[in-house]
């Protein structure tokens, strides 16, 4: 009785946070058996900011998504309002704007999306799926509104801030020749982490994050407990209709041009990195953390693809569907046995609450 009482009780894993560790595993497992097998670029650090760096406004736009999700709703205009921002800004500059009201330029256009959607979906009550539809196709009509020619950034004050690179020489690899070639990440990246570090605190440490899972959960519930509802769906639409401005700059920085096509597929691409990374379409479930390594597998599934010789853009586009299924039935297995009490015996030792051990029941 006396070692019972001294064993410290263990919390069970939440789901958010056994999908979390699924992703990550996943993740690493697929790194690693890509390092051991194409090794090349792989073996470099260089490969991971790369990653990073082509996929900044990735995940930017999948923590807004993510967000939206753990409340139980979705939203499929953030890859138009991206191209909206990009053509927008481009425009701005190329005629005699500066960077700090291009800023103001994106941030303005990401809000008023968010607040007009926010609105018809929390207090109308219409359809989310109906509205950010609308929403896609308006911001992709008024990118080409806004010019029909592709476009390419002429400031120069940009060009010099798209060229900064912030080089990390420990992560570098030494050439051929000798020479020590740093490791470069774009600034873009930092705003993404910075984001994505943001996203958490307020969905782990502030009453609105916690507010937005009791949402998902269960709305009616979250009601009787006090949660204003309408309220809460407004804010989660607006944070994504914001984080899709920001990531519209973002993506600007990394490729200096915008046409009608640009973000193409972001928001597919983001809903697929959010549910990868262990968010439920059914709300109530997820975590940032788990949709940036959700983006950073789905980056990893194509480059497997292209190193292993497969460069038609269909095996990119039928792996990453593979994966989406592979992730949303893993998804469904594990939480339904989870339910059932089933998972306990998967999991080792101390992963479970100390009764459930052999030493708990001493």
């Amino acid at each position: 009785m006396k070692l019972n009482k001294s064993l410290k009780r263990r919390e069970p894993l939440t789901d958010t946070q056994l999908l979390l560790t699924i992703t990550i595993c996943i993740f690493f497992g697929m790194y690693f058996l890509a390092m051991a097998i194409w090794g090349g670029g792989f073996l470099r650090w260089q490969q991971v900011f790369d990653m990073l760096n082509n996929n900044a406004a990735l995940i930017i736009v999948a923590c807004g998504l993510t967000i939206v999700m753990i409340g139980g709703g979705i939203d499929i205009s953030v890859g138009g309002v991206t191209a909206l921002v990009v053509m927008s800004c481009i425009v701005h500059m190329n005629n005699g704007g500066s960077i700090f009201t291009a800023v103001l330029l994106a941030l303005g256009i990401g809000v008023a999306f968010g607040l007009v959607q926010g609105y018809l979906i929390s207090y109308l009550e219409i359809q989310p799926f109906i509205i950010t539809l609308a929403g896609m196709f308006f911001a992709r009509g008024m990118t080409t509104i806004v010019s029909l020619e592709p476009q390419k950034i002429a400031h120069e004050g940009f060009k010099q801030l798209m060229k900064t690179k912030i080089e990390i020489p420990l992560l570098g690899y030494t050439a051929k020749n000798g020479n020590l070639i740093p490791a470069r990440m774009e600034i873009g990246v930092v705003v993404a982490l910075l984001i994505v570090v943001i996203v958490f605190i307020l969905l782990k440490k502030c009453r609105l994050g916690r507010q937005f899972y009791a949402m998902g959960g269960n709305s009616q519930s979250a009601m009787m407990l006090g949660v204003n509802v309408k309220r809460t769906r407004f804010y989660s639409y607006l944070i994504s209709g914001t984080l899709s401005g920001i990531a519209g700059f973002v993506f600007m920085m990394h490729t200096g041009a915008g046409n009608a096509t640009n973000a193409a597929g972001a928001e597919m691409n983001a809903i697929a990195s959010s549910i990868i990374g262990g968010t439920l379409l059914t709300g109530g479930v997820g975590n940032v953390i788990g949709t940036l390594f959700g983006v950073l597998t789905l980056t990893t599934i194509k480059s497997i693809v292209t190193v292993s010789g497969l460069r038609d853009p269909w095996w990119q586009s039928i792996t990453t569907g593979a994966m989406l299924c592979f992730f949303i039935v893993l998804q469904s297995v594990v939480l339904a046995n989870r339910g059932k009490g089933g998972l306990k015996k998967m999991l080792p030792g101390w992963l479970k609450k100390p009764e459930e051990t052999d030493a708990g029941k001493l």
